[in-house]
């Protein structure tokens, strides 16, 4: 029997199995789209909103009170006021606040006076991101309010608006944020986020798959089919978990950048092809992993400790260049990493081939490893003389 008929009854084996283990399309289907849905839904407002922030009025002027108001107006804050600082540390205390704004006594003397009144704000760190919006969206406030009444005072002083504005803001800041214009937190981490557990997804899935021939010891009965071929035996379950993976890839990309409007500066068939890498490279890792510890549960979780770390290390969250360098060289064995910066180049600033073109290459060097385990993981299959729990 020919190669091809060989791989193509391996196939069909695997096929049957997927028929009677249903728990393959619903740990990869099933899990991706509950993924896709909670992230997707989490952040479809782009950012939180209604942060709450406590305000303690020390100074109960007409400029506080517009300070107050301006901050509950935007989208980010919603104040609560306290009589007390101490009423206002306790519901700090209990989670209820993300900040306290501490307005002092006499402020809007001290600022019509060119004196420097001092606010006094809380954080509450533990919540990161909401500690920081809070802090941002406060620290902002502060300022266009002292703008303000410098404003009024400047103009009092017979100042026309162009010397005004240059006490003011000396000088004027042209902000651009490439790639994600309305600092939408779900366009920065969903983008990485759900084809990192696709990668994960694929690392479990065909670890199991390898895994479970041993577990079962259905593993000499693959042989058999595969014509005593481990190459034959890999191509033929690879042909339909590659299907499988892909087709989920592409769905995610479609949903992403075509349904759901995620900004895109390149091509959405580019990054079709980069999650088909993506896919390639998680496969070749997972059979490295079986391949070195022909063990179904040391395996399994071998393989989801790696893929964890590959968000750490992907450099989406904390710049890789920042970590120390021994860091720096073991994120370039995770294939996630090189997906983000085929990302980075594609989506964010549009450079074509020649902006990724070596993560690519980088990509395809990890179908090399399954070469180096391709013995052991037969004599593996043959012997089965590993532990199958």
């Amino acid at each position: 029997m020919g190669t091809w008929h060989e791989i193509w009854a391996v196939v069909r084996r695997e096929l049957r199995i997927f028929r009677q283990r249903p728990v393959y399309l619903i740990g990869s289907i099933g899990t991706l789209a509950f993924c896709a849905i909670f992230f997707l839904t989490f952040f479809r407002d782009g950012l939180p909103h209604d942060l709450p922030i406590g305000i303690v009025d020390n100074d109960r002027s007409s400029l506080s009170r517009n300070f107050i108001q301006q901050l509950d107006a935007t989208q980010l804050g919603k104040t609560i006021v306290y009589e007390t600082f101490e009423q206002a540390r306790e519901d700090m205390i209990s989670g209820k606040l993300t900040s306290i704004c501490v307005i002092p006594e006499g402020m809007y003397a001290d600022v019509s006076a060119n004196r420097r009144p001092t606010f006094t704000y809380y954080l509450n760190s533990l919540y990161f991101v909401g500690g920081a919006l809070a802090y941002k969206d406060i620290l902002t406030m502060i300022n266009l309010t002292n703008g303000a009444v410098q404003r009024q005072v400047l103009r009092a002083k017979g100042m026309n608006e162009r010397e005004i504005m240059g006490r003011i803001r000396p000088i004027d800041i042209d902000t651009h944020q490439i790639g994600n214009v309305t600092t939408n937190y779900g366009y920065y981490l969903t983008n990485i986020m759900l084809p990192g557990i696709l990668e994960m997804i694929v690392i479990i899935i065909v670890i199991y798959s390898l895994g479970a021939e041993l577990k079962y010891g259905t593993s000499r009965h693959l042989l058999r089919v595969s014509g005593d071929s481990m190459l034959n035996a890999l191509a033929g379950k690879l042909i339909v978990y590659t299907l499988l993976f892909f087709s989920m890839g592409l769905t995610l990309v479609v949903l992403l950048y075509h349904w759901m409007h995620f900004p895109i500066a390149g091509s959405l068939w580019n990054m079709a092809l980069a999650i088909f890498l993506l896919v390639l490279a998680s496969e070749a890792i997972a059979i490295f992993i079986i391949g070195c510890l022909p063990v179904p549960r040391l395996a399994l979780s071998i393989g989801a400790l790696y893929s964890v770390l590959g968000f750490s290390l992907s450099g989406f969250t904390l710049p890789i260049e920042a970590m120390t360098p021994w860091i720096q060289g073991w994120s370039a064995g995770f294939p996630l990493r090189h997906y983000y910066l085929f990302y980075v180049q594609e989506v964010i600033f549009g450079a074509g081939f020649a902006g990724w073109w070596q993560e690519v290459i980088h990509l395809l060097v990890f179908l090399l490893l399954p070469l180096a385990v391709l013995p052991r993981l037969k004599k593996a299959f043959i012997y089965q003389n590993f532990p199958k729990e």
